[in-house]
C-alpha cells in the first residue's frame, strides 16, 4: 500500500515522501495517528497545501528568531547569587538565565534552547549560546555576581 507520509518516520521517510508499506501498518499506524495518508490525487494536493503552510510558519519563525537576535544582541544579564570565595553556593542553570533576561528585558525565551552544557558553579562572565531557531544563533552574555 503506498502512503504520503504527513510527518518525518524513523526508518521510513520524510515529510512529503511517497512510501510503500505494509497495509496494516498504514491501517493501524500510520493513518491513525496522522503520520500518513493513503495515496490518492485528493491527499496529494492536501499535503502540497501542509507543506506550504509549514514553510510559512517555518519562515515566520526564523523573521521572529532574527528580530529577538536584533533585540538581543548587545544585552547582558547579571545573576546575582549567594557565593564564597569565588564559588557560589548551589548553580546557575537554563531556567535562571531565562528568568533574568525576562526580568530585565521582558523577554520570554525557551529555556531548553540555551545550550549550557554544565551549571555555572563559580562567579565571572560567560558567554552562553542560544538557539531560538537551527539557523540563528544569539550569544547571551551573563554576568554571576556575588550577592
Amino acid at each position: 500500500m503506498n502512503v504520503i507520509l504527513l510527518e518525518p518516520v524513523h526508518n521510513l521517510g520524510e515529510a512529503g515522501d511517497v512510501v510503500s508499506v505494509k497495509p496494516g501498518y498504514a491501517r493501524n499506524y500510520l493513518v491513525p495517528n496522522g503520520l500518513a495518508l493513503p495515496e490518492n490525487s485528493a491527499n496529494r494536493a492536501e499535503l502540497d497545501a501542509r507543506l506550504a503552510q509549514r514553510a510559512k510558519q517555518l519562515a515566520a519563525r526564523k523573521a521572529d528568531a532574527e528580530r529577538l537576535a536584533e533585540m538581543l544582541a548587545d544585552a547582558a544579564v547579571e545573576i546575582r547569587v549567594k557565593a564564597g570565595e569565588e564559588r557560589i553556593y548551589g548553580s546557575v542553570g537554563n531556567a535562571d538565565v531565562a528568568d533574568a533576561l525576562k526580568a530585565a528585558y521582558d523577554v520570554d525565551i525557551d529555556r531548553r534552547k540555551i545550550e549550557l552544557t554544565e551549571p555555572i558553579k563559580t562567579l565571572g562572565e560567560y558567554t552562553l549560546p542560544y538557539r531560538p531557531h537551527p539557523e540563528v544563533q544569539i550569544d547571551l552574555k551573563v554576568i554571576v555576581q556575588a550577592d
